[in-house]
């Protein structure tokens, strides 16, 4: 082959070498025809985006000014000034740390990088103390109207914004900085602008918070007051639905154009396919003193089971066992079992995890630790069964997706009673963590932790390449909707990991 392409290559220089040799002028190319790009039937003249931390460009577990600059919304805001697109303001932090302050107090923790000058192969804070204060608020109005941390019916809440109510826990910290008001709603300003364009992804934070406190919350499906939700709750559809409903009746009203996303299966993110279910090593040693220890356990459980208060699965669902060998499941406390706790109060509602359990990021610095300093056998996980919020079981994945389906279904149905594009973020991010996606130099972003690329270190909000990515599958929903020829992004262009 390679005495192919050198013969080829010979001939090629001896074809030109001729040419030049008769005398005929080489062909100067043409340059390219400038591509005229138009904004079809939409109008980009005047573009505010509205959601929650995923439109902020939150990453890497903080809100800061790169990855502000690295949000999809700046991204879609430099394509729609192709196609008479205007300016797009953003709320900056004052600084790359990503931390703040009220008062002078600190408030917010710093965004996390891997730094290997710090020799943790783990992501650690970046040092410093934030210079952004909360009580400084800005003169807007601003196009990027992402609020992290935001619910679907935050957008509609007075004085979310209000500084004052910060310290209460009654306010949301990055909407204090720039509210026009107090009492001002997020959707008020958003629609006091007048926007001619608008994009809306908003009901993540409705499953999400449950979902990452291992469903440690309620579902509250079928209560329709939202003002007796606690922050790790997943928020009734109906509420849901109502929320974004009035939204867009307010962002439409004077005839702007928009796009909708629907949320994706939070259960593929990088924050739940992490933490192995079975990260336990053992010798035979401690794997057989671990077995005497629960022997009790697993003994009260069978008579239990001879009696008929559980089922042969129930026993063998329950029974704990451990083996010599580093794949050993964690034990971790179920709230959907059995309560045997009557019949006695050693037998508490604990098994071993399964590969159907989802153990969160943030157990892999907690598995293995000791609940009791003074005791070298309290080991979390393992002696110590691992609480709910450790663990999303399937029976809380049951409930998160439940709920899932039931917000895109009526997302669905809003963008077409309200005629917008509608962006499919549920089906992509799922190519995403299966089969990944490829780009021009070879390369495939994944939802691999930390060396995918498409999520930052906090497992949940992308990376700027992630965001890049989100960013064309929204121009490309806006095409095909609005008539438009808008190029997208180069997704290589964008990091998909901050390195120290």
């Amino acid at each position: 082959m390679k005495k192919i392409l050198a013969l080829l290559a010979l001939f090629g220089f001896v074809f030109i070498s001729c040419s030049d040799d008769d005398g005929t002028p080489p062909v100067t190319p043409e340059e390219p025809e400038p591509i005229n790009y138009t904004s079809g039937s939409a109008n980009f003249s005047n573009y505010v985006a509205i959601g929650n931390s995923l439109t902020a460009g939150y990453s890497d577990a903080a809100l800061f000014i790169d990855g502000q600059t690295a949000s999809f919304p700046n991204m879609l805001a430099t394509n729609f000034a192709l196609a008479g697109g205007g300016d797009f303001s953003i709320p900056f932090m004052a600084d790359n740390l990503g931390g703040a302050t009220l008062g002078g107090t600190p408030i917010l923790g710093n965004r996390v990088i891997l730094s290997f000058a710090s020799g943790s192969p783990s992501p650690v804070p970046v040092s410093g103390t934030g210079s952004t204060e909360i009580s400084n608020t800005l003169s807007g109005p601003f196009n990027n109207m992402g609020v992290p941390g935001a619910k679907s019916y935050h957008l509609l809440a007075p004085g979310y914004g209000n500084v004052q109510g910060v310290a209460l826990g009654l306010a949301n910290p990055y909407y204090a900085r720039f509210a026009s008001n107090p009492n001002a709603t997020i959707i008020e300003d958003a629609a006091a602008q007048d926007a001619s364009f608008f994009t809306l992804w908003i009901g993540n934070n409705d499953i999400l918070g449950y979902a990452t406190a291992g469903g440690a919350g309620v579902d509250q499906t079928g209560n329709f007051d939202p003002s007796t939700y606690g922050g790790n709750d997943i928020s009734d559809p109906n509420v849901v639905a109502g929320a974004i409903n009035s939204a867009l009746q307010a962002m439409t009203e004077n005839g702007a154009d928009g796009a909708i996303a629907n949320l994706p299966d939070v259960t593929t993110i990088p924050y739940f396919t992490t933490v192995p279910y079975n990260p336990v090593p053992l010798d035979e040693g401690t794997a057989a003193l671990l077995n005497g220890a629960y022997a009790a356990y697993n003994g009260g459980l069978a008579q239990l089971q001879g009696l008929g208060a559980i089922t042969a699965d129930e026993l063998a669902q329950r029974t704990i066992s451990f083996s010599a060998g580093s794949t050993n499941a964690v034990v971790l406390l179920d709230e959907d079992l059995t309560d045997l706790t009557s019949f006695n109060p050693a037998l508490i509602n604990m098994r071993q995890a399964t590969p159907e359990d989802l153990v969160v990021l943030t157990a892999r610095n907690f598995i293995g630790t000791l609940a009791n300093p003074q005791d070298p056998t309290s080991i979390n996980g393992v002696a110590v069964p691992l609480a709910d919020k450790w663990v999303l079981t399937p029976e809380e994945q049951l409930s998160v997706n439940t709920a899932l389906t039931a917000y895109n279904a009526n997302i669905t149905a809003l963008a077409a009673q309200y005629d917008i594009a509608l962006v499919d973020a549920n089906a992509f991010l799922r190519v995403i963590s299966t089969d990944g996606f490829p780009l021009g130099d070879g390369s495939t972003v994944t939802a691999t932790y930390a060396t995918g690329g498409g999520f930052s270190l906090d497992g949940v909000h992308p990376s700027p390449r992630g965001y890049a990515l989100l960013a064309n599958l929204f121009v490309e929903a806006i095409n095909e909707k609005y008539g438009s020829n808008l190029p997208g992004v180069n997704p290589l262009d964008f990091t998909g990991l901050y390195i120290n």
